[in-house]
């Protein structure tokens, strides 16, 4: 087994014991730190190396289009793939897998600390008594999320995730996805949609979680944002380039509607975006997940997956070509 990670990456997806269940797993397993290997450098390294099973992270240049004849499995610690391997690979017969939805419920996480923020005002708030000395008024603007109507534009691990997490709000939750069926709606106590906009017109909490594929980039545009009753929450912790972010900025800079965002269309978002600084605009740095402490939740997926491999049983999360083409 070829091992390639930065120190930071070993470091923190690798607590002792997890390294120890790698060790034992693989005691021969041989290290390669990337930091510095151009592509071409890797290909060299991986030839060289020719494991059977590949594990990598973040930091690991592109697979070269030929890979080493005993190369069967690569276990991608983390979670898009389309840098690193191509559908290529795939169908020619290369294992894959990524971190499927173990880092879910952490995202989930980060969409109810935007909703919440959002609906609570605590942009406005946050600068006010920071910066001006501020304290309430009889118009505070904050409103609860108890019993609020969520639309939720996708239904991946994410958004199955979220559901849970709001359970204890008794929020009517509404989905708009073409996997949502009658047996999802009778197991997550959902509403299907008829269509996107229906969804955004009857949502006082959007959260926003659609795959970037090609039918989904500036599918959120202004007129469905228009849509959104006044006073709506809009949470992106998907991706930036499902919404138009121009028709965002009109909506935003009017400042009828509350923006949880934590991706763009450009990342970094650059330091003078007309995003920052508008009081109506929660911002994170795409942190969504997983958060340092959640690393392990991966690693403890990926020994999981090397195990079965090992043993000759079914693995999770693979990424076959279908998957490929619907992922981010």
């Amino acid at each position: 087994m070829l091992v390639v990670l930065t120190p930071y990456e070993a470091e923190n997806f690798f607590p002792p014991p997890l390294l120890a269940e790698l060790r034992a797993l693989a005691p021969d397993f041989r290290p390669l730190d990337p930091t510095g290997l151009s592509p071409a450098d890797f290909a060299r390294e991986l030839a060289a190396a020719d494991p059977e099973i590949l594990l990598a992270c973040w930091k690991t240049p592109a697979l070269p289009a030929a890979l080493p004849p005993r190369l069967r499995y690569v276990c991608y610690l983390t979670g898009s793939i389309k840098t690193f391997a191509t559908r290529a690979h795939l169908e020619r017969g290369l294992l894959l897998t990524n971190w499927g939805s173990s880092v879910s419920r952490v995202v989930a996480e980060c969409a109810l600390l935007h909703t919440l923020s959002c609906l609570r005002r605590t942009t406005p708030w946050t600068i006010a008594m920071h910066q001006q000395g501020a304290w309430k008024n009889d118009r505070t603007g904050a409103v609860s999320l108890f019993e609020r109507r969520i639309g939720l534009h996708g239904f991946g691990p994410v958004a199955r995730e979220f559901i849970r997490l709001v359970q204890p709000f008794h929020c009517p939750v509404t989905v708009f996805a073409p996997d949502v069926d009658a047996a999802a709606e009778r197991t997550y106590g959902i509403r299907r949609a008829p269509s996107l906009a229906a969804l955004f017109s009857t949502s006082d909490v959007l959260i926003e979680l659609a795959p970037l594929i090609p039918a989904t980039t500036g599918i959120v545009d202004e007129t469905l944002l228009r849509l959104l009753p006044p006073g709506a929450v809009f949470v992106n912790v998907g991706r930036g380039a499902v919404v138009d972010e121009t028709a965002l900025i009109t909506v935003a800079r009017e400042g009828h509607l509350q923006f949880g965002l934590d991706v763009f269309a450009t990342e970094p978002l650059p330091a003078n975006h007309p995003l920052r600084g508008l009081p109506n605009v929660f911002l994170t740095p795409h942190f969504a997940g997983p958060t340092l402490d959640r690393y392990p939740d991966a690693t403890a997926h990926a020994l999981r997956n090397l195990r079965a491999f090992h043993a000759g049983q079914p693995l999770e999360s693979i990424v076959t070509p279908e998957v490929y083409d619907r992922s981010t």
